[in-house]
């Protein structure tokens, strides 16, 4: 899908601004040592999803600058809240609560800009942790309530490509 120039101007804006990286945390830009602050630059096609994840150490705040986010948390009653954001609205993720975002347009991007109350946010991914990381699959399939076959087409999907 071609850009139309309003969305072109915007991604040249951004460019601009973010030239180097689309993390920023002490490791990249050590001046933020003794801020407790870092920032991410996040761009999302059509259709995709950042998973369900977790930041251990900071609340995120996210500032949607473009496109539209469906956006959700898991709070600690295992509730589900979740909104539907627009460019020009924030949303804030509780520290080490699960949450994602994903962009429920078919043929647009969005970009937002996420802001951390620490220098090393840290982030857990649930799908990474739960699937690649060795839990036996008998384990696993009783935890989901599933069997042992869907347990590893699963972790096939997190398996190193060749």
């Amino acid at each position: 899908m071609a850009l139309t120039v309003k969305q072109r101007f915007f991604l040249a804006i951004l460019v601009l601004a973010f030239p180097l990286s689309a993390i920023t945390t002490m490791a990249e830009f050590p001046a933020l040592n003794g801020q407790s602050v870092s920032y991410a630059v996040l761009q999302y096609p059509a259709g995709s999803v950042n998973p369900p994840h977790t930041h251990p150490r900071a609340t995120e705040l996210l500032f949607l600058t473009y496109g539209v986010l469906e956006v959700g948390f898991v709070d600690t009653t295992n509730k589900l809240f979740t909104q539907r954001l627009q460019a020009g609205d924030i949303f804030a993720f509780p520290k080490g609560l699960v949450h994602y975002q994903f962009n429920c347009a078919e043929n647009d991007f969005a970009v937002a800009v996420s802001a951390f109350g620490s220098a090393a946010a840290g982030t857990v991914s649930v799908p990474s942790t739960v699937l690649a990381t060795g839990i036996d699959d008998e384990i696993l399939a009783k935890s989901f309530k599933t069997d042992v076959y869907t347990i590893q087409k699963l972790k096939a999907g997190f398996a190193p490509k060749a």
